[in-house]
Parts: C-alpha cells; structure tokens; sequence
C-alpha cells in the first residue's frame, strides 16, 4: 500500500467514531432530571459502524455528561484507539438536546464533533456530525447522522441505523442493530450489522456482542479492520 492510501485508510477509519455512548448518557440523565451522568467501559475491541478502531486491541472508555431540566446537555466521550499511526485516543465534545414527544417516543438531537490526540501533524481527522435518534417505548431506536465535510474533504456522509433491546428473562437482554453509511464522491457505501446479549452482574454491566459489515466496507478498510468478531465490554455507571 502506497504511503497516501495508508495515509486515506487512516483518514477514514478515524472518521467513524462513536456516537452511541454520548446518546446513552444524555438519555440516562433526561431520564433522572439535571444533573451529571458518567459511564467507564473496557472493550475487548473497539467497533464502531462495524469497523475496529483499536486493531486488535483492548480500548478504555469513559464519557460524562451533563443535563440541564430544560433538557439540553453538553459532555465528552473518549476512547484509546489504534489507527496504526502516533493517534492515541479520540475525545468528542458534544451538546444537544433530549426529551419525549410523544407517549413512548424520545428525540435526541446532537451535534457532535470529533477530536484526536497526538494525530500525525500532516493530517487533520477533526470534523462535525449531527446525529439524530427517535427511541420508541424505550426498546427500539431510529438513528440518522449526517456530516456535509466528510473527513475534511468536502463529502457529503449520512448513517441510518435501526436497533432493539428485547428482555429475555433472569436479567438477560438480547440486542441487535442494522446500519447503513452512503457516502458520495468515490467512497463506497457499505453496512453495518450486530447482535449480542447483555445483563447486569451486581454494579457491572456484562455485554457479548457479534459485530460484522458487508464486502463493501473490506474494500475500504481491509479485512482485517472489517471481519466478524466477538467483543466483550464491562461498563459501570449512573
């Protein structure tokens, strides 16, 4: 692989960081009113959008977030990763805002923007997303992100995702998610897939997940970055 293409690959795998942490904090603090909610997780891997963001390797994450009564909230997410290059770790700033509209419907609005640590100093991986999730009876969720600077280069990028949480019994969930990334210009588009089981042991949360994505997103990321694997994450928070 040539030095650019690694350089692009690089790009693009720093690019599809995560969202799903900073909406689960601000829906946890909606629900118990103003105040500060935290969250601190150790991965096997760390995926998003189907994709490893630490090669391999184990990630620690932690994100806090503050709420205010009128549903607003502002906080940070961030997560070890291995991009292959001196990047060691990605930190998000965030604010939105959450409430219900509906019986049984939830809206989260976010605007989030992604930032590196220790990024090699002939690339810029920073860039803004707003990310949009309906949550239906607090078991099935809608989710649409869209970036009009797609790593910095001028193209358009909109993620649809669906997922759901089922309670099997004896404190078992049972979760599964479907997504979808259409990227203009010349990147391919490609999906996104997951199901796992998690329960709550005494403080900790337990969760086993199977993560994978369609041939498109190997000839974008390799694959290795891209095939089925299993991960385990412990999560602890309030």
């Amino acid at each position: 692989m040539s030095r650019s293409s690694l350089q692009y690959k690089r790009l693009f795998l720093a690019a599809i960081v995560a969202l799903s942490a900073p909406f689960a904090s601000a829906q946890e603090a909606d629900a118990e009113g103003a105040g500060l909610s935290w969250n601190a997780a150790l991965t096997s891997e760390y995926f998003y959008r189907g994709v490893s963001q630490s090669d391999d390797h184990p990630a620690l994450q932690l994100d806090a977030t503050y709420g205010f009564a009128n549903g607003l909230y502002v906080g940070a997410w961030g997560s070890t990763v291995d991009f292959g290059d001196s990047t060691d770790a990605e930190i998000d700033t965030f604010v939105g805002w959450n409430g219900d509209v509906a019986d049984g419907v939830n809206l989260d609005v976010q605007l989030n923007r992604y930032n590196y640590v220790n990024q090699p100093s002939d690339v810029d991986y920073a860039y803004n997303e707003l990310i949009g999730k309906l949550t239906f009876q607090d078991q099935y969720g809608l989710t649409l992100g869209y970036t009009n600077d797609f790593l910095a280069q001028g193209e358009n990028s909109t993620y649809l995702a669906v997922d759901g949480t089922w309670e099997v019994g004896h404190g078992v969930n049972v979760t599964a998610g479907a997504g979808y990334t259409r990227n203009s210009g010349d990147l391919p588009s490609y999906a996104d897939y997951s199901v796992g089981v998690n329960r709550d042991v005494g403080p900790v949360n337990v969760a086993l997940q199977y993560i994978g994505t369609n041939g498109r997103a190997e000839e974008l990321f390799g694959e290795d970055a891209t095939e089925g694997t299993f991960v385990l994450t412990l999560s602890v928070g309030q």
